[in-house]
């Protein structure tokens, strides 16, 4: 079967993707976009998640078939949608060339990320909360990415880049 996807704001179609094929494996293998981690297979982990049509879902429990005319964000799209859309919040066109979202720079910049295994989806799913909440507690951030596992960590640092992140997104709608 043939499947035509918006990916990271762009057009995608691929051919003979067979009916248990996964979004993950369309994703990786036959998008060459490899940042949504094949792990648990199971959706039990996170480390696929990936936005269909905005909201958050493990790319692995997903049939390539379902997103069928409809939109994915994978890690790799963070920037440019979370240009495109503080962009459309504030009427403008965005300029482009981000190098990274908000959220990818405040998990750097928190030192969240050690093997970085889990952060791709740890990164969409803290998106997709701030996007959804800009003000996010704790009790909110710990909801948002709880279908994310770390093996690494003791989620610590990885809250304290969503906390940062947030603080850093509110201040910069305040500016505008």
């Amino acid at each position: 079967m043939r499947v035509n996807m918006t990916v990271n704001g762009r057009p995608q179609q691929t051919d003979d993707v067979w009916e248990g094929e996964s979004l993950l494996y369309v994703l990786r293998e036959r998008l060459g976009l490899p940042g949504s981690k094949n792990a648990c297979e199971q959706g039990e982990c996170g480390s696929c998640t990936v936005r269909l049509d905005g909201m958050p879902v493990c790319a692995c429990l997903v049939a390539a078939g379902q997103a069928e005319g409809r939109e994915v964000v994978t890690v790799e799209g963070l920037p440019e949608y979370a240009e495109r859309r503080t962009a459309h919040e504030a009427g403008t066109a965005g300029a482009g060339g981000s190098a990274l979202a908000p959220v990818q720079q405040a998990f750097i910049d928190a030192g969240a990320v050690q093997c970085g295994f889990c952060t791709p989806g740890l990164l969409v799913a803290a998106d997709e909360l701030l996007e959804r909440r800009p003000d996010p507690s704790d009790a909110d951030i710990r909801e948002a990415l709880s279908g994310n596992l770390c093996r690494c960590t003791g989620y610590e640092k990885i809250l304290d880049a969503v906390r940062l992140a947030a603080a850093r997104t509110s201040t910069a709608g305040e500016a505008s």
